[in-house]
């Protein structure tokens, strides 16, 4: 996911997103535990991303105070 993209997502759209790769965070964290995980950087991946959410989320709701 790239930023520009996050970037044009909506404040209600970055929550989904980020409700999404928590998810998906579980789910590749369980998979790990049991041994089920075949490609391991996809959790890095997927942390990253929710810096990346988070950070920008937290950006747009400084502008509107602002």
């Amino acid at each position: 996911m790239k930023a520009a993209d996050v970037r044009a997502m909506s404040a209600d759209q970055l929550n989904d997103e980020l409700a999404k790769l928590k998810k998906e965070q579980f789910n590749l964290r369980f998979q790990k535990a049991t041994g089920q995980l075949e490609k391991s950087s996809r959790i890095n991946e997927v942390r990253k991303d929710i810096a990346r959410v988070k950070t920008i989320a937290r950006q747009k709701a400084a502008e509107a105070k602002a």
